[in-house]
């Protein structure tokens, strides 16, 4: 009689997905096996890898399972793939990046009404970064491009769905009309060492 390893199989098959995972059915169908086994054998090894004194992890992310680095090591990391030459988010694309997650799907105007500014360059470098894309079109006039984040912004944020964001924090009257005055202020001096 053959001893099947199941662990094993499981996470080489993890390993070859990368970062596409693999969903539930995948694993089913790949192993030829049925659900309730399938699940037995991603727990334990799951477990294997949170008892261990290894690197990995087994996460659930947006429906699939991956094999993904363990969070401690995450300074280790960092330093391996830091160069000068890599290109990191620019404060307008994060900007853009949450609103599009909390507000979606959202049109490009609708993140310039937020932000106040012009979006157009922020917007081309998350859906080149595969952080968001295009998710359908609004109704009405012109059928503007609506919004919305892809599997790796999940993955990216390590969240098995959007529903996990943080909430965002409530603002009060009197917080807007600080920001209000902040904004006139810093306009004021803005306009003043121009004119010095």
């Amino acid at each position: 009689m053959e001893i099947v390893n199941w662990k094993g199989i499981l996470e080489s098959l993890l390993f070859v997905a990368g970062d596409e995972g693999l969903n539930l059915k995948q694993i089913m169908t790949v192993m030829e096996i049925e659900e309730h086994q399938a699940w037995e054998i991603i727990e334990v090894l799951k477990e294997d890898y949170e008892t261990s004194n290894r690197g990995m992890e087994l996460k659930e992310i947006a429906g699939t399972f991956q094999l993904v680095t363990k969070k401690e090591f995450a300074p280790y990391l960092k330093k391996l793939v830091e160069s000068p030459g890599v290109n990191t988010l620019s404060q307008a694309a994060l900007e853009s990046l949450a609103i599009v997650a909390y507000k979606q799907p959202i049109t490009r105007a609708e993140i310039e009404d937020i932000r106040g500014v012009k979006t157009e360059r922020p917007l081309q470098t998350l859906v080149s970064k595969g952080l968001i894309k295009e998710v359908g079109r609004a109704e009405g006039t012109g059928r503007a491009i609506l919004y919305g984040t892809t599997k790796e912004f999940l993955d990216y944020f390590g969240l098995k769905n959007i529903s996990e964001l943080p909430p965002l924090p409530e603002k009060t009257e009197d917080d807007l009309l600080q920001e209000d005055a902040d904004l006139f202020f810093g306009k004021f001096q803005e306009t003043l060492s121009q004119e010095v």
